[in-house]
């Protein structure tokens, strides 16, 4: 009966917080309307800044890729003095507001004797969105590495295999699950991104920005069918993506 008792209160605990989480995307859904959704996709601005959007998210996602997951392997497979900090400094953009992120970076690499052209530019876009998701893949991939058992690559090595060729070949492979997921938390957050973007580039409009313009502007009439075509087309592929990453790696 306590058994019985326990299961069930979990049930509805578990239940009351994904009613939290769906409920408000099913109520955007249902109160534009599928046709209303599709009419919006037909407007030259908004597909125009929900392609931006996922492009630039993209770019970031890539770009971490090649520089965070070596990143990754190295804390995974070595102690050494500072580990703590670097996972620290991994973990910071999380924590930091991100309004307060957009003005970091502008400052940063706007200014000085790096002088980028960040303001009102897709590079500006990437660094936000890359500052400010980053983590997920980074933490990610360090996940996945742990998981996969060292004495494969010592294996590896003893039949003939560099490191780098054992790491190609046997740890990538191996963590490619958890990789790709880190990869589709981050180009996910990046697609949301808005209080970094929106103080370095209101122009070119990326969804969150026209969803808070239209909305500023022409109230939420106007603001909804975007903000729900965004979340439709979003979902979509990230659904197709993680389906298609477990199947192949649960076969």
């Amino acid at each position: 009966m306590k058994n019985s008792f326990g299961k069930g209160l979990f049930i509805f605990l578990s239940g009351l917080i994904i009613f939290f989480l769906l409920f408000p995307i099913l109520k955007l859904f249902y109160s534009n309307g599928l046709i209303n959704i599709l009419q919006t996709l037909k407007d030259k601005e908004v597909i125009d800044s929900i392609l931006l959007t996922f492009k630039v998210s993209l770019y970031a996602t890539i770009f971490v890729f090649f520089t965070g997951v070596p990143l990754a392997y190295l804390i995974a497979r070595n102690n050494f003095f500072g580990k703590s900090v670097v996972e620290a400094i991994i973990d910071l953009p999380t924590m930091i507001p991100h309004t307060a992120a957009g003005i970091a970076i502008l400052l940063a690499f706007n200014s000085g004797f790096l002088k980028l052209q960040l303001i009102d530019s897709e590079i500006g876009i990437m660094f936000a969105m890359m500052f400010l998701s980053a983590p997920y893949l980074i933490n990610g991939a360090k996940e996945g590495f742990k998981k996969v058992d060292v004495k494969y690559e010592y294996v590896a090595r003893t039949l003939g295999a560099s490191w780098f060729s054992a790491f190609l070949r046997v740890v990538l492979p191996n963590a490619r699950r958890d990789i790709v997921n880190g990869m589709l938390m981050m180009w996910a957050r990046g697609l949301g991104e808005f209080g970094a973007v929106v103080i370095i580039a209101y122009h070119p409009m990326v969804a969150p920005v026209l969803i808070y313009d239209r909305f500023n502007n022409f109230g939420l009439k106007y603001s909804a069918p975007v903000a729900a075509a965004m979340i439709l087309l979003s979902v979509m592929i990230f659904l197709i993506i993680r389906y298609l990453n477990n199947k192949k790696f649960h076969n």
